[in-house]
């Protein structure tokens, strides 16, 4: 992801999880706790009647067979490279038309924004795998939903063109063509029997494109007729912007997030100041850079400030029904979000959230009704419930605790006039209930065998104290795990610890030396078996600098842990420049997809010895996969001998 805000917009004096961790002198898990009446009262006091029995801890220290491959090492090479008896191949990189009547990729990114409507789009992300049929035919066959997180100018325009937007039709143009590279891919993707190896289904009736300009619809306690929703520009809400993590429930549909949504908006007046809502979400005249505001009123803050409001939700999207309209269910929040892994206890529906911002929260859902029951009436499991965020206290133990109209600081007297308006300012309602700041709390995950839930903090700084026995700032990064009693996820306790720290013992004490080099976690999945797969961002201000610590550690990679044993091996590494992210298989597990995102972008250890990318040159970084300008694509990684992916 782009990380243009490093110091965070959290002005709260709410504790960090770094303190935290360094007053911790007992890091076991300890059951305890207790919410407040306000939570149960709104669920109906559910969350405290039934107990599930508590999966076993596997305490083994020897290797439990879950990770047989061969690690592979550190990689500066511009490529992708995988342990000895495997294989990969790319699947829809960007471009790939879906339709037989859409142009096809031209290499000097002269396709016009209507192109790109029917095409792959730009920045590959998140993805999931929905099976199509049942048995065998489920595991080679079924439809690809991945997310576009954003779109660097000098990549997707071509060198006449360059990376500037003027007030003008041209600029128009290219502004469109970025919103059309943004948003989501649905396709349809098959195995060949003979050869194993996938492609997708041209003309397939499931293949959609979902951008920054289709129509949507908000759901839950915000209605688009919110006064802080109303659009100078745009009279019904359209597209979803900056898509980063995601989550698949088990109803079958497709959890889009929308993370720096902030960085699209700007403004060229000089009398605008941001409100405190805006200041708290980031939204400044400058944004990321894109400028996409000189072009289009749409993203000018001076002329449409309640459309940045439009963003910021999590995006059902029925991959199965390519007319239904993307909803933004706005009872999981507003934030940037980096997440949505629903799990089901005791029939409700909870998904876990992470805000990816330096200072920013983690937040749990829990559905007021169980889902098959919401679902039977017609009704969204995703619509009604609480919304919690979590304190990390440093005994180890943390609670829920509910953003609810009325409840604690949550108040009318206090300034808060309803739901609508917590949900709109989440940011806001979790500084005042004092939840705990964290270091860019990202991807979560749920261990298939254990529940304990993993959360990745990327990296961060700006604490008084060290993060990780005594890190600050703390650059590499590390990934927490909750456990909730008797693995069920709603209740309002949990117990928390470090799982494990990231980066590199010569530059940094606290990490073993034993353990393989890696940084800035990111993405996470728990597959079937319980393997838990890692991914890494790192900046591309840091990647392959020894100045910065991350020399040894090279390209972004992905690694697979057993978190029984603790064992932790490096999987994949990817090529230059890119962010390897979003990670499924297959119900069998025997094809891994795995998304390369930004290969070649500029990056500073590579511009120094080849130059900086640019419309006129885009490939001095990378010119991965195919040779010529980078492409975001798909790896489809399978074991030669058809075994499944980790043994």
């Amino acid at each position: 992801m782009l990380d243009e805000n490093p110091n965070g917009s959290n002005p709260s004096s709410n504790p960090w999880l770094s303190e935290l961790i360094e007053k911790r002198a007992d890091r076991r898990s300890v059951l305890g706790g207790a919410l407040g009446v306000a939570a149960a009262q709104f669920l109906g006091g559910s969350l405290f009647s039934r107990k599930a029995n508590a999966a076993a801890s596997a305490t083994s220290s020897t290797p439990s067979g879950l990770l047989g491959f061969t690690e592979v090492p550190p990689s500066t090479a511009d490529t992708i490279i995988v342990p000895a008896g495997y294989t990969w191949d790319v699947l829809l990189p960007w471009g790939t038309p879906l339709f037989s009547a859409v142009a096809a990729y031209q290499s000097d990114a002269s396709n016009t924004s209507s192109d790109q409507q029917g095409q792959v789009g730009f920045n590959h992300d998140a993805i999931f795998f929905y099976p199509i049929g049942t048995g065998a035919q489920a595991n080679r066959r079924g439809l690809i939903a991945m997310n576009h997180e954003y779109t660097d100018a000098s990549q997707i325009y071509t060198a006449a063109q360059g990376s500037t937007i003027t007030n003008d039709a041209a600029g128009r143009e290219k502004v469109a063509k970025a919103l059309a590279g943004h948003g989501c891919t649905i396709a349809e993707v098959v195995q060949d029997p003979a050869t194993g190896v996938w492609s997708h289904v041209v003309d397939s009736t499931y293949n959609r494109r979902i951008t920054g300009t289709t129509p949507v619809q908000f759901s839950g306690p915000v209605s688009p007729s919110h006064p802080l929703l109303q659009s100078a520009v745009t009279p019904s809400p359209l597209g979803t912007l900056n898509n980063c993590g995601a989550g698949m429930t088990p109803w079958g549909t497709y959890l889009t997030c929308e993370e720096n949504f902030n960085g699209y908006f700007g403004t060229t007046s000089t009398t605008w100041t941001a409100t405190p809502l805006e200041s708290r979400y980031g939204v400044s005249k400058t944004g990321f850079g894109y400028n996409w505001h000189v072009a289009e009123p749409r993203f000018d803050v001076n002329v449409n400030r309640n459309e940045v409001n439009h963003f910021g939700w999590v995006v059902e999207i029925d991959p199965f029904n390519p007319s239904a309209p993307p909803i933004k269910r706005t009872s999981l929040g507003r934030f940037k979000h980096e997440a949505a892994h629903t799990t089901i206890s005791r029939s409700r529906a909870c998904v876990y959230m992470g805000d990816d911002e330096n200072g920013d929260y983690v937040y749990k859902y829990v559905s007021r009704k169980p889902w098959q029951v919401a679902l039977a009436a017609g009704e969204s499991p995703l619509d009604q419930g609480v919304l919690f965020v979590a304190r990390f206290d440093a005994n180890g133990n943390g609670t829920w605790i509910p953003l609810v109209f009325g409840a604690g600081p949550l108040t009318e007297a206090n300034g808060w006039q309803d739901q609508a308006d917590i949900l709109i300012r989440t940011r806001q309602a979790a500084d005042a209930v004092g939840a705990t700041r964290c270091h860019r709390p990202e991807w979560i995950t749920e261990n298939a065998t254990t529940r304990d839930i993993f959360v990745a903090f990327t990296n961060g700084t700006g604490n008084n104290s060290a993060v990780n026995s005594g890190r600050d700032p703390n650059p590499y990064g590390h990934i927490i795990k909750l456990r909730e009693p008797f693995g069920d996820h709603t209740r309002l306790t949990f117990t928390w610890s470090v799982y494990m720290i990231a980066g590199d013992s010569q530059y940094d004490a606290t990490v073993p030396a034993t353990q393989p080099l890696f940084g800035s976690p990111d993405g996470l999945w728990s597959d079937y078996d319980g393997r838990l797969w890692i991914q890494t961002d790192i900046s591309n201000s840091s990647q392959n600098r020894a100045d910065r610590g991350y020399d040894r550690i090279a390209n972004n990679q992905m690694l697979a842990a057993d978190p029984a044993t603790g064992e932790l091996k490096r999987f994949l590494t990817g090529p230059r420049g890119c962010e390897i992210t979003g990670v499924h298989t297959t119900p069998d597990g025997k094809t891994m997809f795995v998304n390369v995102q930004h290969p070649g972008e500029s990056t500073s250890y590579w511009n120094g010895l080849n130059g900086t990318p640019s419309t006129a040159n885009p490939s001095t970084v990378s010119t991965w996969p195919f040779g010529g300008r980078p492409r975001s694509a798909t790896v489809v990684v399978r074991k030669l001998d058809g075994g499944v992916i980790g043994t």
